[in-house]
């Protein structure tokens, strides 16, 4: 188990109750002589926080562990940015449904004391990159850890586009566009889509279409080393986006290149002894409880 001494803090912003976290995580940490350091951005929150301020870059090269509070969005921008520096990050629930923040805020203090005393279970996710080429050149790129979605922006028009699994022609199609997801990902936007629930140890990526113009298209699942290759058909007359986490998004041109491969660097969760990814799945997705013998 690695030793957490010194612990880097990152807020969602604008959210009074991320706030109030930051403010009980902080004091603990206090009271337990850790030696606590805010990402800059979020120490903006906080005037009076008394801590060591520091970049999302370097946060990541001087702690042993950082702690995200917010929703799983603020955990996605911060594990693509801390990927590299391969430290790990811990998860408390200030948002939505927090499926990789997975900390309460009723037992915040109980249970983040757990872990840094050493009682906690670590799990590597891999992460997916995406290249943009326009006649071969690089024209954009973009990391995700959910998912990196073909779409159609603003526009209404169907996408058509080729699509390639290491190497080997797939098909062609018209549809929305196509949704390329981790494990990590197939409980948000792929699952919308109905794409499959993979378990996260799974070393695989699915591919869901959206809306395509045959309903013999279904989602497919294929190696996590695969390198998958879209090309925007040339007689498109809109221009379609690719999105990496919903929070950056390159404008493609017909013609375009996308090629999506494993990155090199994983992140690495941290989740409380107790964790179970099928009692995640039941809270969070509302599947039944087990029924009681009578």
């Amino acid at each position: 188990m690695d030793q957490f001494n010194n612990i880097g803090l990152i807020g969602r912003m604008g959210s009074v109750r991320v706030v109030e976290t930051l403010r009980r995580l902080i004091a603990m940490l206090n009271a337990e002589d850790y030696h606590a350091v805010i990402e800059e951005r979020t120490a903006t929150l906080m005037s009076d926080h008394g801590l060591q301020v520091a970049s999302r870059k370097l946060i990541g090269e001087i702690c042993d562990l950082i702690i995200v509070v917010g929703g799983d969005g603020t955990l996605l921008a911060a594990a693509r940015e801390l990927a590299k520096a391969n430290v790990p990050i811990l998860g408390v629930n200030r948002g939505r449904l927090g499926f990789l923040t997975d900390i309460t805020p009723e037992d915040l203090e109980e249970r983040v004391l757990n872990v840094l005393r050493g009682d906690y279970v670590e799990e590597q996710r891999f992460l997916l990159d995406a290249h943009v080429r326009r006649n071969g050149e690089p024209i954009g790129f973009g990391t995700a850890l959910n998912d990196i979605v073909l779409h159609p922006g603003r526009s209404m028009r169907m996408i058509g586009f080729d699509l390639h699994v290491e190497g080997q022609f797939v098909y062609s199609q018209r549809s929305d566009g196509l949704i390329v997801s981790t494990p990590t990902g197939s409980t948000a936007y792929s699952l919308s889509a109905g794409g499959p629930i993979m378990h996260p140890r799974l070393d695989a990526i699915v591919l869901v279409p959206m809306y395509p113009h045959t309903l013999s298209s279904r989602p497919i699942v294929v190696d996590g080393n695969s390198e998958i290759k879209i090309v925007i058909g040339e007689d498109n007359e809109t221009y379609p986006r690719i999105s990496c986490d919903g929070q950056l998004d390159i404008t493609c041109a017909p013609g375009d290149s996308i090629t999506i491969v494993k990155k090199p660097f994983k992140i690495r969760l941290i989740h409380p002894t107790n964790h179970n990814f099928y009692a995640t799945c039941r809270e969070k997705l509302g599947w039944a409880s087990q029924i009681s013998e009578s």
